[in-house]
């Protein structure tokens, strides 16, 4: 592996700062310029300290690198840059704050947190307990695409109550609950139980201030299903998990369906977002909309995430023992955040990303690196393929309703995706074609209530003044049709919702259609449309 080296005017090495991370002066990461344009604030850090840089994370010093050497250096060797919080030196010494924001993220020892000798066992367990959904031959992964599937075209034929042409939030009303929908099919929530912990999941991920209380209760929901599911085994990923790993406690598998709520439902929604704007928007340099014509769906979503990561840092890794990383010397203890949104933008790695350079889209950091790659990287690709695809062969035309520059974006510490998604649409084929039965159907008045732009039915085209491209048509769902970056739900989003407005459905594994019409996502959605979006 090769190391960052500084060398002075006469070609010799350059000794690395050996100043105490607390003795910097960090500056605070996580501010409005950030929010807003983090890839100025990387490059402002990546200009004054390098590939490696020192930085305040809501009170509490750590490192963040940069660079994307630096970051493969610490993520293929775990040895050397452990997790776990037992390795952290100021927590340990009683320096971070009882009520640290990122703490309730932490401190839930699931295996993508976990340091120490079990996490061997656990990883391994997980594999065997993703397989069955990851490995598209078996019946599992079968019925988990079908499941899919007719989530999304519930959601689209629901948004088509407003008309076959109209305006919509793809965010709130696609993105964020497909994800919802299909982590309640892997966990096997029954009914519509889900929906309150999906929504707490989203509170703990933002690190708001009710964070605490929200995992508090998600941990007591996961905790129950995890114990209907040692009473009562079922085809489901905690069961799997149960018989791969028979020592796990009923409170250890549930902080194992904290780590797969989380990943299911945030990056999840992230990543369709993030593509179809990248797709509508014709930001790429022509590259994702040729890929998408040929339906080459993984690989449009490789550049993607390339371009912008739904995760943009990693959850925290420590020096083993005092170690040079980029221009610095990392003291034994100290955090160390890799941030794949920086290491992407790095210079040197996104030289040799132009094209006809020859380097594999692959090559992105989105899903980690060595070791402790995310286990469940095949599934969350997986499920974000359907949904893109589904709005690929359900929509006829896309069009940001927004200038793509004017987009609202939002970043939490760990994801960065968009608070919503506004499209005007033209539907294919018929409006309805899968339509809702009679009971789901949005009441009278949602057609006057804005969502439909006046004259835009007759006309049957979307009206002129957007960025618009013509959707990949019928074969996307097979050959595909995109990837990229979601609306992460944030806390401050969804602490305003209503309390019989939470964000998850169940499907029909899960319940059926009478459970879809008592499902609080399912009432909230329909509010939405009656609203205008």
């Amino acid at each position: 592996m090769d190391i960052h080296l500084v060398e002075d005017g006469d070609g010799t090495t350059a000794q690395p700062d050996a100043t105490p991370l607390e003795d910097l002066a960090p500056q605070p990461l996580l501010t409005r310029d950030y929010e807003r344009r983090p890839d100025l604030v990387y490059e402002r850090l990546r200009q004054r300290h390098g590939p490696v840089a020192p930085v305040d994370l809501l009170g509490v010093p750590a490192w963040l690198v940069l660079g994307y050497r630096e970051s493969l250096q610490v993520l293929q060797d775990d040895a050397a840059w452990p997790k776990g919080l037992e390795n952290w030196r100021a927590r340990t010494e009683g320096r971070v704050p009882a009520d640290w924001p990122l703490a309730p993220s932490l401190e839930v020892n699931h295996v993508l947190i976990q340091g120490g000798s079990g996490h061997r066992a656990l990883r391994t367990a997980w594999d065997a307990a993703l397989r069955p959904f990851q490995d598209p031959r078996r019946p599992q992964a079968k019925r988990l695409k079908a499941a899919v599937t007719g989530y999304a075209d519930e959601l689209i034929s629901l948004l088509a109550q407003g008309g076959g042409t109209g305006m919509a939030d793809l965010s709130a009303q696609f993105s964020r609950p497909l994800p919802l929908m299909a982590a309640s099919h892997l966990l096997g929530f029954p009914g519509s139980q889900g929906d309150d912990a999906l929504m707490d999941m989203w509170r703990v991920l933002d690190a708001g201030p009710d964070a605490g209380p929200a995992l508090d209760r998600l941990l007591v929901t996961l905790t129950e299903l995890a114990a209907a599911k040692a009473a009562e085994p079922g085809d489901d990923f905690p069961s799997h998990l149960l018989a791969a790993h028979p020592d796990l406690t009923v409170e250890e598998l549930a902080r194992e369906l904290f780590m797969l709520l989380g990943m299911t439902s945030d990056h999840v929604g992230i990543l369709i977002s993030n593509t179809v704007v990248e797709v509508i928007s014709g930001e790429s340099d022509g590259g994702v909309r040729s890929t998408l014509s040929v339906g080459m769906v993984r690989e449009t979503m490789n550049r993607v995430v390339m371009r912008k990561p739904p995760l943009v840092n990693f959850v925290p890794r420590f020096a083993a023992e005092d170690t040079r990383l980029g221009d610095y010397t990392v003291r034994a203890g100290d955090p160390v955040w890799v941030s794949a949104a920086a290491a992407h933008a790095d210079p040197l790695f996104a030289a040799r990303m132009t094209p006809g350079a020859g380097i594999s889209s692959r090559a992105h950091l989105s899903w980690g690196a060595g070791p402790r790659q995310c286990p469940a990287r095949e599934l969350a690709s997986a499920i974000a393929s359907v949904g893109v695809s589904r709005l690929a062969e359900r929509f006829a035309y896309l069009k940001l309703a927004l200038p793509v520059d004017q987009l609202p974006w939002r970043s939490s510490p760990f994801m960065r995706g968009l608070r919503s998604l506004p499209v005007r649409y033209v539907l294919a084929g018929p409006a309805a074609s899968r339509a809702p039965e009679p009971e789901e159907a949005v009441p009278a008045g949602a057609e006057s209530a804005g969502v439909v732009p006046a004259g835009a039915e007759s006309a049957g085209v979307v009206p002129a003044g957007t960025e618009s491209v013509r959707v990949v048509p019928a074969g996307a769902e097979e050959t595909g049709a995109g990837v990229a970056e979601e609306a992460a739900p944030h806390a401050s989003d969804v602490s305003d919702v209503p309390a019989e407005s939470p964000a998850a459905p169940s499907g029909p594994v899960a319940g059926g259609p009478e459970a879809r019409r008592r499902s609080s996502l399912w009432r909230y959605l329909a509010g939405l449309l009656r609203s205008g979006g």
